[in-house]
């Protein structure tokens, strides 16, 4: 632990979960949501609070500070960064976290619905956090621990750095974002503005971890134009659009690439959103794997499957439009290893076992990796998230805070 102080990430995190950060995927605005920024301006008064004096909150909901250096050494500028934004899988608004002290291995009943049983056998990690203290939420919304329990994290550690100068540190630069949640965390972010050489985004899961491999990801969105009729008098003549989506989803492989069948390396296609009538219907599609020709493949291979069912609609027509998400960022993180290897000392030194991981998924990181800024994924302790067992123990989001403290130290000393 560090000496002689006393973490304010459990206050911080209290205090964040029940402020409603939900981004909304169909909105054009940037940040998508207004309230977003209701947590951003309150870091802002926390952070020019701690005597951050550039501290502030841009148009488009960014939060910019600057630890400035305390060494007389030429150290690289890091970032340290989480986003503010919740799912928009599970509902944010009225979050009531619980502390559940000193966990001995029972299933939590969440007590606003009773119904809502965290299970130790369905969430392996609590075995691992006896005698910790759990934050859940009653069981009515999301926690919101993705990604407040990282910007807690960061915050908390910037306050140690902050009133302890005697902790010799180059320039840290915080960044906190909107809507990663959506995959625009990065949309409007200046990295001219922000200046750092490397950064961390603190959003990963188990006590320990860091990620530095993700899926690549894309978008694939299939506009069909059916043949509308009377239905009355359809026959021979009516090709319904709906019926055309809904054959292509029927057609995926049901044991093979797709979310609920797949673990590890194991990629995927998952349909998201199906909107339409007889005459028009709109599928949307998230793709992912580890590689992009893994990922050319599977859209090949939904390309195949739609291609096929047109085929006994000869009168409909569809358009098979594809959208870069985020690429795999050990890309990146390959040319500059050293950048992930002082983050495993940093996990060492704060007493931990590290334990290097890929993400099924991915994070503003994957992004901002390849805009320039070469940037892994530290644990923040966060678990089931965007759903109502999502949960986080005290003590590893102190751990966090150490670890990051003890990563600024590193880049110091090594420089």
């Amino acid at each position: 632990m560090l000496k002689n102080y006393k973490n304010t990430a459990k206050e911080r995190f209290l205090k964040y979960v029940q402020i409603d950060t939900q981004s909304d995927p169909y909105s054009d605005t940037q940040p998508s949501t207004e309230k977003q920024m209701d947590l951003s301006r309150i870091l802002v008064e926390e952070l020019l609070e701690m005597g951050i004096e550039d501290a502030h909150l841009d148009e488009f909901g960014y939060v910019y500070a600057t630890i400035p250096s305390n060494t007389e050494k030429n150290v690289p500028t890091i970032c340290f960064c989480s986003h503010v934004d919740t799912s928009p899988d599970c509902t944010g608004e009225g979050v009531k976290p619980i502390i559940h002290e000193n966990y001995q291995g029972q299933d939590l009943v969440l007590p606003g619905d009773n119904s809502q049983i965290i299970k130790l056998l369905e969430h392996e990690d609590l075995a691992q956090q006896i005698g910790n203290d759990i934050i859940t939420a009653s069981g009515t919304t999301l926690l919101g621990a993705d990604n407040k329990a990282g910007v807690a994290e960061i915050m908390d550690a910037a306050y140690h750095l902050v009133n302890n100068p005697d902790i010799k540190h180059g320039k840290i630069r915080i960044l906190f974002t909107p809507d990663e949640e959506i995959g625009r965390g990065t949309a409007a972010v200046d990295l001219k503005k922000l200046g750092a050489d490397f950064g961390y985004t603190i959003d990963g899961e188990t006590l320990g971890s860091l990620e530095d491999e993700t899926f690549s990801a894309d978008g694939v969105k299939i506009n069909i134009t059916g043949v509308s009729q009377h239905p009355g008098f359809a026959k021979g003549r009516m090709e319904s659009a709906l019926k055309i989506a809904s054959e292509i989803v029927a057609r995926l492989p049901k044991n093979t690439l797709s979310p609920e069948s797949t673990e590890g390396m194991e990629g995927f296609i998952h349909p998201t959103n199906i909107t339409g009538m007889v005459e028009m219907a709109t599928l949307e599609f998230i793709v992912r794997d580890f590689t992009v020709e893994k990922l050319h493949a599977h859209e090949f291979a939904l390309r195949e499957i739609m291609n096929n069912v047109l085929r006994n609609y000869p009168n409909s027509k569809a358009t098979f439009e594809v959208h870069e998400q985020y690429r795999n960022m050990k890309e990146v993180l390959d040319k500059v290893p050293h950048v992930s290897e002082y983050a495993l000392e940093a996990i060492r030194r704060s007493g931990l076992e590290p334990n290097r991981r890929s993400i099924r998924g991915g994070t503003d990181g994957s992004r901002l990796s390849f805009m320039g800024l070469p940037c892994p994924n530290i644990f923040a302790g966060e678990h089931a998230f965007h759903g109502k067992h999502e949960w986080v123990s005290v003590q590893d989001m102190e751990k966090a805070v150490e670890t990051i403290v003890n990563l600024c130290m590193i880049w110091e000393e090594k420089s």
